[in-house]
């Protein structure tokens, strides 16, 4: 696994969603991660990727990865908000 974290910011580089950015929200695995942008792809119900089909970039949300760890509720406007500040 390409040391992918909780709250990382990773751009799909495969499939129909490629060139987007998305949050990671949990790891299956080393092979696969659920992900969301908060907008197609909400938290109720994220995309399973391969981490293969991402890059990653240098970029781990502090405050998300805590919500996630924790078990708190994450909104779709946090991580809407958060991929729109990084560019």
């Amino acid at each position: 696994m390409q040391d992918i974290s909780l709250g990382q910011i990773v751009i799909s580089a495969a499939g129909r969603d490629k060139g987007c950015k998305f949050v990671v929200l949990c790891i299956i695995d080393e092979k696969y991660v659920y992900i969301s942008d908060g907008d197609i792809r909400k938290v109720e119900k994220p995309k399973l990727k391969k981490v293969k089909h991402l890059k990653k970039l240098n970029h781990v949300a502090e405050n998300i990865k805590e919500k996630l760890e924790s078990c708190e509720k994450l909104s779709n406007s946090e991580i809407r908000k958060l991929l729109k500040s990084i560019d």
